[in-house]
C-alpha cells in the first residue's frame, strides 16, 4: 500500500517537474502561456464501503491547465509584428485547418500573403481598391503593385483675406501737350513752364522747369516721372518735306540732296543707308528696317497732286534722330520741318488728385482743365508677374489623370466695395495653372463677395467659361493639362459641354475629364494678416510601396513613395467562451475543442476583443522566479515520496527477516 502511494507521489512530482521545466524552457517564447499542474488525492472506496478515517491511495494529476494571462508587450523593428492587448487570438489557416495563436510574429510570403513563421496564413478582412474594409473573412494579402495616380477633382482652400488691404488702383489720363511746334519757343505749350502735382493728403510735388528748346520728349517724360506716384512717356514725330523745303536751295529735291552728300540721317549714332533711296517711300523703307522698334515712318502725298510730300518719322521718347545738312548738324529738325510731342501720357496712382502747369500762384487753365475733364480710367490690370497688381496669392500642387504634377495659383485682388464700404466687400479671383489662365479668368475673374461679418456671401462668374455652385465653389472646366513645352501631355482634358451643370463634389469616375472644383466656402475676410488656414486636394501621382503600418484596430496600411497611404485589410481576432478548453497543438497555437466552444470572430477593439499593438510582440507570461521556486518544491516532493518508498522497503525487509 505504501509503495503505491509513494509511487503515485513520484509520478505527480515528475509531472510537476516536467510542467515547470517546460515553462522555464519557454520563458522567451513569444505568445507562450505558462501551464500549471493540478493534483487530486486518491481514496479507495466502494458503494458499500464505510469508515470514519479511510487511508488514501496517493495522488493523481487531475489537469495541466494553461494560464492565459496577459504577457508583457515589447517593441520590435518589424512593421507587421502584432501583439494583442487584451482578450483574443489571431486566426491562422494551416492548410485548411484553423488554428489560434497569441504569437504575432508575421511577415509576407512570395505571393504577398501575411503569414507566421510556420507559413500559416493570417486571417482577416480584405480591402477593396478604394481602401474600404469588407466584412468577408479570408487570407490577408498585401498588394505590392504601384499605386495608380489619381487626378485632382476637388480642392479645398480656406484663406483669410486681409480686410485692411487697399484697392490696388491706378488711374491714367492722356493729356495733349505741344513741346515744340513753332519757330517761336515763347508760344510753345509747355516751354518755360513747370509741372505741379497735388496729392490727397494736401502735399504737392513740383517738377521744376522751365523746359527749354533743347529738351527732348525723353527729357520731359523722364523729369515728370520723378514725381511720387507719377509715370510719363511720350513719342516724337520728325516731319521732313521733300521739295523746295530741303536745305536753302530752292528746287532741290530729296534725291539730289542725298546724292550730293548734303543730306544724311543718323539714328542713335548710326548712319542710315541711303544708297537706294530715291524717294520718300524708299527712305521710309530704310527707316523701317532699322529694327530696334523705336522708329517707324509714314509718307504723305507722294502722288504729285501739287501738295508738298512729307515723311513723318515717329520715334520713342528714348531715341535720337539727327539730320545733317552739309556739315551743319541739325538736332531733330531741318528748315521747315517740325518736332512735336503728340501726347504726353501721364499715369498717376490714387494719391494724385490734381495736376497743373506752372507755379501754384498762376497755373494755366488749359492743362489743369484737361486733367479734370478727362475721366480717370482704372488701369489696375491684373498681371501675375507684377506683385503690385494683386493683394494676395497662394499656390498648391494638383495632378492630372497621368499623375503629372501642375502648379495651381490663386490670385486675390481687392475691388472697390459695391456698397461704398458699407455692408459688403468684393475680391476678384484669378486662376492660373502652370502660368496659363483657367476658369475663363483671362477674360473675366471670379468675384467673391463677403458679408459684413467677414464670411463669404457668394461667388459669381462673369465669364462664359467659368462656373460656380451654390456652395461658393469654383468649377474649372477648361483646363488642358500640358507638358513643360506647353503641349498637351495626353492626360484627360475638358469634357464638359457648354452650359452643362457639373455636380459637386466631383468624383473620380464622374466623366467630367480634367474638371475640378475649388471650394472657397470656408474663406473669410477679417482684419488680420493674409493666411492660408487649410489647403487640401485629393489627387496624387503614382507611388511605389515603401512600408506598412498597422493601426490599433488591426488595419494594415500601405505607405507609398508619393506620400499616400491606403488600407489593405484588417486582422481578425477570435475569442472563446471557455479559453481553458482550447487544446495546444504546438508552435504556440491552439485548436478549438468541444470544451472550448465555438469561436466568436470579429475586428480588434470590438466587443470583448482586445486592441492591436503594432511593431510589437507579446512576451511569454512565464514568471521565472516563481518557476524556480516551483522547481525546488517539485524536487522536495519527489525526494519525500522517494523516502516513503525507501521507508516502506525497510519495514518490509524487517518483516521478511523475522524467523
Amino acid at each position: 500500500m505504501a509503495f503505491n502511494t509513494g509511487l503515485s507521489g513520484l509520478r505527480a512530482a515528475q509531472v510537476d517537474l516536467d510542467v515547470t521545466g517546460n515553462n522555464i524552457a519557454n520563458a522567451s517564447t513569444v505568445g507562450f502561456k505558462s501551464s500549471r499542474a493540478q493534483f487530486g488525492d486518491l481514496y479507495a472506496n466502494g458503494f458499500l464501503s464505510s469508515g470514519s478515517n479511510p487511508v488514501g491511495d496517493g495522488v493523481t494529476v487531475q489537469d495541466i491547465q494553461q494560464q492565459f494571462g496577459q504577457g508583457n508587450i515589447s517593441f520590435t523593428d518589424n512593421g507587421l509584428d502584432m501583439a494583442i492587448d487584451g482578450d483574443g487570438f489571431f486566426v491562422l489557416s494551416d492548410g485548411g485547418e484553423t488554428r489560434y495563436s497569441r504569437a504575432g510574429q508575421f511577415g509576407i510570403d512570395k505571393e504577398g500573403f501575411v503569414v507566421n513563421n510556420q507559413n500559416m496564413m493570417v486571417q482577416g478582412y480584405q480591402a477593396d481598391e478604394d481602401g474600404n474594409i469588407s466584412g468577408v473573412r479570408g487570407d490577408l494579402q498585401i498588394e505590392t503593385d504601384n499605386l495608380a495616380p489619381r487626378k485632382t477633382t476637388n480642392l479645398e482652400t480656406d484663406v483669410n483675406l486681409d480686410s485692411r488691404e487697399a484697392v490696388l488702383e491706378r488711374r491714367t489720363r492722356t493729356i495733349p501737350v505741344t513741346l515744340d511746334g513753332q519757330d517761336d519757343p515763347a508760344s510753345d505749350g509747355i516751354r518755360g513752364e513747370s509741372f505741379r502735382f497735388e496729392y490727397a493728403d494736401g502735399s504737392t510735388s513740383e517738377i521744376f522747369g522751365p523746359f527749354g528748346t533743347n529738351d527732348t520728349a525723353a527729357d520731359v517724360a523722364s523729369r515728370i516721372s520723378d514725381a511720387d506716384g507719377v509715370s510719363a512717356s511720350a513719342t516724337s514725330d520728325v516731319a521732313i518735306h521733300q521739295e523746295d523745303d530741303v536745305g536753302s536751295t530752292t528746287g532741290t529735291d530729296l534725291k539730289s540732296a542725298i546724292d550730293s552728300g548734303n543730306l544724311t540721317f543718323f539714328i542713335n549714332g548710326s548712319k542710315l543707308n541711303t544708297d537706294n533711296v530715291g524717294s520718300l517711300s524708299d527712305l521710309k523703307d530704310e527707316i523701317d528696317k532699322f529694327g530696334d522698334g523705336s522708329y517707324y515712318a509714314t509718307v504723305e502725298d507722294e502722288d504729285g497732286d501739287g501738295i508738298d510730300d512729307v515723311i513723318n518719322v515717329r520715334r520713342s521718347s528714348g531715341g535720337e534722330l539727327n539730320v545733317e545738312w552739309g556739315n551743319d548738324p541739325v538736332d531733330d529738325s531741318i528748315r521747315n520741318s517740325t518736332v512735336t510731342v503728340d501726347n504726353l501720357t501721364i499715369t498717376t496712382d490714387r494719391s494724385v488728385v490734381g495736376i497743373a502747369e506752372g507755379d501754384a500762384a498762376s497755373p494755366p487753365a488749359d492743362l489743369e482743365a484737361a486733367f479734370n475733364e478727362v475721366s480717370p480710367v482704372p488701369v489696375n490690370s491684373f498681371n501675375p508677374l507684377d506683385q503690385r497688381t494683386y493683394n494676395h496669392a497662394t499656390s498648391t500642387t494638383i495632378y492630372d489623370s497621368l499623375g503629372n504634377s501642375h502648379e495651381l495659383t490663386q490670385f486675390f485682388v481687392k475691388e472697390p466695395s459695391p456698397g461704398n464700404g458699407i455692408g459688403q466687400s468684393e475680391w476678384s479671383v484669378y486662376l492660373q495653372i502652370d502660368g496659363e489662365y483657367v476658369g475663363g479668368t483671362d477674360d473675366q475673374p471670379y468675384t467673391a463677395t463677403f458679408n459684413e461679418d467677414g464670411s463669404l456671401a457668394s461667388m459669381t462668374a462673369t465669364s462664359g467659361v467659368g462656373q460656380v455652385s451654390d456652395l461658393n465653389e469654383i468649377v474649372v472646366t477648361d483646363w488642358v493639362p500640358k507638358d513643360p513645352n506647353g503641349e498637351p501631355n495626353g492626360a484627360e482634358g475638358p469634357n464638359v459641354a457648354p452650359g452643362e451643370d457639373v455636380n459637386t463634389p466631383i468624383s473620380e469616375d464622374s466623366g467630367y475629364g480634367s474638371a475640378f472644383v475649388i471650394d472657397l466656402g470656408g474663406s473669410t475676410q477679417y482684419g488680420a494678416a493674409f493666411g492660408v488656414n487649410n489647403q487640401q486636394q485629393n489627387g496624387y501621382t503614382t507611388g511605389r510601396l515603401s512600408g506598412l503600418d498597422v493601426s490599433n484596430e488591426g488595419v494594415i496600411f500601405a505607405r507609398y513613395t508619393n506620400g499616400q497611404s491606403q488600407s489593405l485589410g484588417q486582422v481578425a481576432l477570435a475569442t472563446f467562451q471557455n479559453t481553458d478548453g482550447l487544446s495546444p497543438v504546438g508552435d504556440t497555437a491552439w485548436v478549438e475543442t468541444f470544451e472550448s466552444g465555438q469561436p466568436v470572430i470579429g475586428k480588434p477593439g470590438t466587443g470583448t476583443l482586445g486592441s492591436i499593438a503594432a511593431s510589437s510582440v507579446e512576451e511569454s507570461n512565464v514568471d521565472l522566479s516563481e518557476e524556480l521556486v516551483n522547481l525546488i518544491i517539485a524536487q522536495r516532493n519527489y525526494q519525500a515520496n522517494a523516502k516513503t518508498i525507501e521507508t516502506s522497503d525497510a519495514v518490509t525487509q524487517t518483516i521478511i527477516n523475522l524467523r
